[in-house]
């Protein structure tokens, strides 16, 4: 089951058909989905998070915390809503595209896709392009 909280940050509409994105997303890659909970917050909010639980001292989009079992997806998933709406300034997207790309991206990485060496990137990025292309 997908569920969604919003800390120090308004509400938005989760709409029924990202959720079942979600899960299909999850099903295509061959895997089952178990308890995943986004957290949707501010930029400081997720700061604190990186540098509480990680010892990182810098913004991000997103942090995911791993509880994967076997083939079963399982995660606590933080996302800065302000940080996806300067993306998506900044790289000239729209905010529902780039909120999207967020989501399956912390999904993606919890199937096993990495970003770190170019190559990885690469392939992440023509994942999260594929799946954004069925929403």
């Amino acid at each position: 089951m997908i569920h969604f909280f919003f800390e120090n940050i308004d509400k938005i509409e989760i709409l029924p058909t990202s959720i079942k994105w979600l899960e299909e997303l999850i099903i295509s890659e061959n895997r089952k989905l178990g308890e995943i909970t986004y957290i949707f917050c501010d930029d400081e909010y997720l700061l604190k998070v990186n540098r509480d639980f990680l010892d990182h001292d810098y913004y991000t989009d997103i942090i995911t915390f791993d509880y994967v079992k076997g083939k079963t997806i399982s995660a606590d998933i933080f996302v800065s809503l302000p940080r996806i709406l300067e993306n998506s300034k900044t790289l000239a997207k729209d905010f529902n595209s780039e909120f999207h790309r967020v989501l399956a991206h912390g999904i993606l990485h919890l199937i096993g896709y990495k970003d770190k060496t170019k190559e990885e990137i690469a392939e992440m990025r023509a994942k999260e392009d594929f799946y954004l292309s069925i929403l």
